[in-house]
């Protein structure tokens, strides 16, 4: 079996990191590793979409995010433990995941408020768009 690329913490790119974290559902995966207690595996995030999410593009969002440098994978048997490299972030980039996972958090939060609005006003029968009135001859 081929060896797992983890990237020496001097090679950990802002770049990398950006990219792994454009992704909501990489986001999202990487968030409740980080408040995980243990390690996990990559079915424990099938349903962490609206729909569940095969098991192959869970295993490239997962490559995405330990190639990145942000997670450290380990094979046990046929399954891969993930945990989150915390020490190694902080060393690398001090309080910066910190604060774009926040962004995200702030972002996804306005987001569904925005969402709930939109759908409270669509069963009460109005819509956001203008409404017209005829004008008076």
């Amino acid at each position: 079996m081929r060896p797992l690329y983890h990237p020496h913490p001097d090679e950990i790119t802002v770049q990398g990191v950006l990219y792994a974290l454009s992704d909501p559902v990489r986001v999202q995966i990487f968030m409740r590793l980080l408040s995980a207690d243990c390690t996990k595996n990559c079915t424990t995030f099938m349903n962490i979409a609206a729909t569940p999410l095969p098991k192959s593009t869970l295993s490239q969002h997962f490559k995405v995010l330990r190639e990145a440098g942000l997670i450290q994978s380990e094979r046990r048997g046929v399954e891969l433990q993930n945990r989150v490299r915390c020490n190694d972030i902080a060393k690398k980039f001090g309080p910066m995941v910190k604060a774009i996972l926040e962004a995200y958090q702030k972002e996804h939060k306005a987001s569904a408020r925005m969402q709930r609005k939109k759908t409270v006003g669509n069963r009460r029968g109005t819509s956001a768009s203008l409404r017209l009135t005829p004008s008076k001859r």
